[in-house]
């Protein structure tokens, strides 16, 4: 369903009142961007980009004014006409202001400021402010990218224990299954294109699209021919055999993969007598891979099960770590599959002697829908208001919460050459911007301005990102 493209309405109705409320003076603000702890120690910086071009590009115009201003007379919000028709007539439509961020891909100690925002016209200083509903929504791609990040963490500590080849088989691991689990097209795109940073399996059409889109990725990710219940029922009960058969002969080439559902009625059974007996020289003689998926029951239990079978009847071969390794076939668990689920299967396999190459995993809802803006606590602030021509501090200290302490002054992000360390650090009284800061003692700048007065000033590649996302 497509949704107005109004900038000036993507925003939370108070804002509307905000240009109203600051002290007398103040011709200028500052913002900043922070995860304040969470599920995770560390988060993968991504999605602004998107956000940038997706909404900031287009420049807002006087009919985009004429409408907002007639919402908000019927919605009961004040609204500031003469602001907004000062960017249309003064910058062209476009917001004035700066946003610096950390580079894509980046991961970042929580606690620190990720993205920095700043008016940059003193008949404007309200502008940072209104965009926050906007910019914030930058909680889902860094949390689906972090998710996902952590879970490839896991998987490679198995790979790297059982594999002979865990780089090869790493980026595949696991697949997206979560377009159906979302609750729109728009947080299958982003939520899709962030699971991407870490892996190249995806059944999200919208999310590889948004990759080439936004980061002019070609193709970030790849599927394979699989079936679903319904190709299977569909031949009935008793020629359930058949649906397996027609199958392998429509996808099952050498070099191919096939995935095929096999829990309709009873999977084990499926895989010792119809998979495992009837149809097994016709897998072998394909030359490709069958890729058995279960979909139902104890992931753990029911995982380790089909394994143990489908070893029975097509054998393992030891590899050089002393696991085996299942010959001609494989694993995928789309159902039940979160972080610690996953965690378990792995331990339950690789505890039995089998490599972590003989299952892949697909994970849908727990990977794009199970995750809010408080699983890494974002929060987007002021931190920092010129008025009467002096920087002054902004911030919140609340007595029931410490949580909520938010930081204090003009703000940037700086990394130690060496160490590795991260720090968020005030910028001196009398430097203009952070840019212009000096450093020294190992440290060096870890923001760079990626938005100005409507300009895009950098523009990343998914190729940058995911590899900085694999060098940390």
């Amino acid at each position: 369903m497509p949704l107005p493209t109004n900038l000036i309405l993507n925003t939370d109705s108070y804002k509307a009142s905000h240009w109203l409320q600051y002290p007398p003076g103040t011709d200028a603000t500052f913002f900043y961007v922070e995860s304040r702890g969470g599920l995770y120690d560390r988060t993968v910086f991504f999605g602004l980009q998107a956000i940038l071009k997706g909404w900031l590009a287009q420049p807002v115009g006087h009919a985009d004014v004429d409408e907002a201003r007639d919402f908000f007379a019927a919605h009961g919000e004040p609204f500031n006409e003469a602001g907004w028709r000062h960017i249309v007539d003064t910058h062209g439509g476009r917001l004035p202001m700066r946003i610096r961020a950390v580079p894509e891909g980046s991961v970042v100690p929580t606690h620190q400021a990720l993205v920095t925002i700043e008016s940059t016209d003193p008949e404007a200083p309200w502008v940072p402010s209104y965009v926050e509903t906007l910019l914030l929504r930058l909680w889902y791609p860094v949390t689906v990218a972090t998710l996902s990040w952590q879970v490839k963490r896991c998987i490679a500590a198995f790979l790297d224990k059982t594999s002979d080849d865990p780089a090869g088989q790493l980026p595949f691991k696991l697949h997206d299954f979560g377009a159906r689990g979302v609750s729109s097209a728009e947080s299958a795109a982003i939520g899709g294109m962030a699971h991407l940073v870490n892996f190249m399996g995806t059944d999200t059409v919208q999310g590889v699209l948004a990759a080439r889109t936004f980061y002019g990725e070609p193709m970030a990710g790849y599927s394979i021919p699989a079936a679903e219940h319904s190709t299977i029922t569909s031949w009935g009960r008793d020629r359930e055999v058949e649906a397996y058969r027609n199958m392998l002969r429509q996808f099952a080439k050498p070099g191919s993969l096939v995935a095929v559902v096999s829990d309709s009625y009873d999977i084990f059974a499926a895989i010792r007598e119809h998979l495992g007996k009837t149809l097994r020289d016709e897998v072998i003689a394909s030359g490709g891979t069958l890729v058995v998926r279960p979909d139902s029951g104890d992931p753990v239990e029911v995982v380790h099960q089909c394994v143990a079978l489908l070893d029975e009847a097509f054998g393992s071969t030891l590899n050089g770590k002393g696991y085996k390794v299942l010959n001609h076939v494989r694993v995928i668990q789309g159902d039940g599959v979160n972080p610690q689920s996953i965690r378990a299967i792995l331990e339950r396999l690789t505890g039995a002697g089998y490599s972590a190459d003989n299952i892949a995993f697909g994970m849908g809802g727990a990977l794009l829908q199970k995750v809010d803006r408080d699983t890494q606590k974002f929060a987007l602030k002021c931190s920092a208001a010129r008025i009467d021509g002096r920087w002054v501090d902004v911030f919140k200290a609340p007595v029931t919460d410490a949580g909520k302490f938010s930081q204090r002054g003009r703000l940037t992000l700086i990394r130690h050459r060496e160490y590795g360390t991260w720090k968020t650090v005030p910028i001196p009284e009398g430097v203009a911007s952070a840019a212009d800061m000096a450093l020294d003692h190992g440290w060096e700048h870890a923001m760079e301005t990626v938005w100005e007065n409507g300009e895009l000033r950098v523009d990343q590649t998914f190729a940058a990102v995911r590899k900085r996302a694999a060098l940390a």
